[in-house]
């Protein structure tokens, strides 16, 4: 039994347990099979409230949901696999904090790191440590960087690529298949839905989304004094009138110009977008902000 003095002590602690049950937390519920995801939960969206008449996007497939309530708003092509480029790197940055890698390790680029990564402005034979690796890696997309993350968390690419596959069955993606940490290769696939699901796992990550909000860092060259290598987040949406919570980019052939990312307004509301296969490096950012504008009209 209740006393009659604490009565409205309980009844504030269930409402606010509600409010923050149905504002905070709508899509994690608890799944003690998924380890080392971050926070132990799965994610699910709501499609019962799609708006049929969205507008039409230049892309192959997009996807658009309200982080506060789980709802989908925005969907084409949600459920087609398709190549995703350097969108994979996000799953290969949980896979190296998961193993919790010294992040102040140094890592030396080698000449296989540097394999088909020609824009890189890290050179064969410099040292970086695994934090700064994380930086070139998700801000930059730096692919030399990207492997000389997955050599020193597994020894070997294929080995690292066996993880990130089992990350991707931990979180219950079905359809993201990963061949390495890259996205190079055009057998990484995944979805909207998986890509947008994937964003909202890696942005539990504090460091994940501490990186993936800067617009730019400094990495520093251990073995060459005085040294730095600019590094600016290729998320061009970091410069809009939206604050960018996290977010990827990324760009092969098979895949045209990808994009996912976490945004907020000034009223505190957050929206999830994802675009794959826009034609265009610009038009994808264009057609992003387009489809935010509306989303938050619809909100």
């Amino acid at each position: 039994m209740i006393r009659r003095a604490t009565f409205p002590k309980v009844l504030l602690f269930l409402a606010a347990f509600v409010f923050f049950s149905a504002n905070t937390v709508y899509f994690l519920e608890a799944d003690t099979k998924i380890v080392g995801s971050g926070f132990g939960k799965t994610c699910h969206f709501d499609f019962d409230h799609v708006v049929k008449k969205g507008p039409h996007l230049n892309v192959k497939a997009a996807m658009l949901v309200n982080y506060d309530n789980g709802e989908v708003i925005y969907a084409k092509n949600a459920e087609q696999v398709r190549p995703i480029a350097s969108l994979s790197k996000l799953v290969a940055v949980m896979v190296v904090i998961d193993q919790k890698v010294d992040l102040d390790k140094t890592i030396k680029i080698s000449r296989e790191d540097a394999r088909r990564s020609s824009r890189s402005r890290l050179q064969v034979g410099f040292e970086l440590t695994v934090r700064d690796l994380l930086h070139a890696t998700l801000m930059n997309s730096d692919n030399r960087a990207a492997r000389a993350m997955a050599r020193a968390t597994c020894g070997s690419i294929e080995k690292f690529a066996t993880e990130m596959n089992k990350k991707a069955r931990q979180l219950g993606l079905k359809k993201s298949v990963f061949f390495e940490p890259t996205g190079l290769d055009s057998r990484n696939v995944s979805t909207a839905h998986e890509i947008a699901k994937i964003l909202h796992y890696a942005y539990e990550y504090d460091l994940i989304a501490e990186i993936t909000a800067k617009k730019q860092y400094k990495v520093k060259i251990q073995n060459r004094k005085n040294t730095y290598r600019p590094m600016a987040n290729t998320n061009m949406l970091i410069h809009s009138k939206y604050s960018v919570l996290s977010g990827k980019t990324g760009y092969i052939r098979a895949a045209d110009y990808c994009l996912t990312t976490l945004v907020k307004n000034r009223a505190g509301e957050r929206l999830t977008l994802v675009v794959l296969g826009a034609p265009g490096d610009k038009l994808r950012f264009r057609e992003a902000r387009r489809l935010i504008d509306w989303g938050f009209s619809q909100i």
